[in-house]
């Protein structure tokens, strides 16, 4: 099924992210105007320690008008390649390095309007290694027990999308129980 492009304008160029106005002609012939939020990639790790804790954080998401606990994740910055941004995003957001990286996926944030893809990253090896935040952001790091986490996930107490769509990601990656997980 194709969906041909007529006409693109952006009508919003903002910091994080524009707002674009395409004109498409829809596989019956007819044409539409999509919304579409462009967006670069991102990232979403999964750090695991070796005492079998995922590590955290909770913050406050102003459209949910609420803290909500989720994964360390970020955009990935200009120039950066998806692991540069993973090793970034780790150090600022929980203030930890990590010896191994492993990617275990992705996915689209929003398919229905944005062009947001989300690269996975399981985290292990985790040793202190902070950089400073964003301004922006205030952060609180909680590092839960892998059983807690995922009894919080089908609890509906996670409720950010990235974040249980890389729990799901991570969940054949991780050993259940105390003791040391790869």
């Amino acid at each position: 099924m194709s969906f041909e492009i007529i006409d693109t304008k952006t009508i919003y160029q903002g910091r994080v992210f524009d707002v674009r106005l395409d004109r498409v002609r829809l596989p019956d012939g007819r044409l539409a105007d999509l919304d579409i939020i462009s967006h670069g990639e991102a990232v979403t790790l999964v750090p695991l320690d070796e005492e079998g804790n995922l590590w955290h954080l909770r913050q406050y998401r102003h459209p949910a008008q609420r803290d909500l606990l989720e994964l360390p994740a970020g955009a990935i910055e200009e120039g950066e390649t998806p692991i540069e941004g993973a090793l970034r995003e780790l150090r600022e957001e929980i203030g930890m390095g990590a010896q191994h990286f492993q990617h275990i996926g992705g996915f689209f944030l929003a398919p229905g309007y944005s062009t947001e893809f989300m690269h996975v990253y399981l985290a292990t090896g985790l040793y202190e290694n902070p950089l400073p935040g964003d301004d922006d952001e205030f952060l609180q790091v909680e590092k839960l027990p892998v059983e807690q986490v995922y009894a919080l996930a089908e609890q509906g107490a996670i409720q950010d999308a990235k974040s249980l769509a890389a729990l799901l990601l991570a969940r054949k990656h991780i050993r259940f129980g105390r003791g040391k997980n790869s």
